[in-house]
């Protein structure tokens, strides 16, 4: 697994580098200090995994990531800060980054980043329980003008409210196979990747 480091902190970029590499399965294949370092590495290595801090000063983390996914969808982007802020939560839930994580929850990198890299959406611990909060339901939500059903609506809405599809298909009576299907069906027709960007598409209706 390639990845590229992005942090304005060398101490951390070098202890993160020294952690990753432990492993046999990574190579850090590139190091960068600000957004516009981890466009260029993004073009040039095309890493597996980005592992990007957020406030860097020229150009945050989230703008390097707005920027690389509008020319690149599948990259798998890990963003890693101290900051815990819900507006970076759902900017970052938006843009269609693949993970946030506190950077104080060093044991969650590994794990995170393997999880990543096989195209899972990873939040940490204290990010995941705010989520249903974060993404509560949108009002006014024009299901119909997206060509939703209403069934496909009330999918949407538990999926926003944080359920499993085990959970789902409890409330709805159905079987997880169905909801699945549905959750498939949707994303579809939304031109949405996961279930994370669907429930944030219901949050801000883009």
């Amino acid at each position: 697994m390639r990845i590229v480091i992005v942090d304005d902190d060398v101490f951390v970029s070098g202890a993160l580098k020294t952690i990753l590499e432990a492993d046999r399965e990574i190579v850090v294949a590139g190091v960068g200090a600000d957004g516009d370092d981890a466009v260029m590495l993004y073009k040039k290595e095309k890493p597996d995994v980005l592992l990007m801090d957020i406030r860097m000063k020229e150009k945050s983390g989230l703008e390097a990531a707005k920027e690389i996914l509008s020319f690149d969808r599948e990259a798998r982007i890990l963003l890693l800060t101290t900051f815990s802020d819900d507006e970076y939560i759902v900017k970052a839930l938006k843009y269609g980054v693949k993970g946030y994580l506190l950077k104080q929850d060093y044991q969650s990198i590994l794990p995170a980043l393997k999880a990543v890299y096989l195209g899972q959406s990873v939040f940490g611990t204290e990010i995941t329980a705010r989520l249903p909060e974060l993404l509560k339901e949108k009002q006014g939500f024009d299901y119909r003008a997206h060509g939703l059903s209403d069934k496909e609506h009330e999918v949407v809405t538990l999926v926003a409210e944080g359920l499993s599809n085990k959970e789902i298909a409890g409330e709805m009576f159905l079987s997880e196979g169905t909801v699945r299907n549905y959750i498939s069906d949707i994303l579809e027709k939304l031109s949405l990747r996961d279930r994370t960007q669907l429930a944030v598409y219901y949050l801000t209706g883009r």
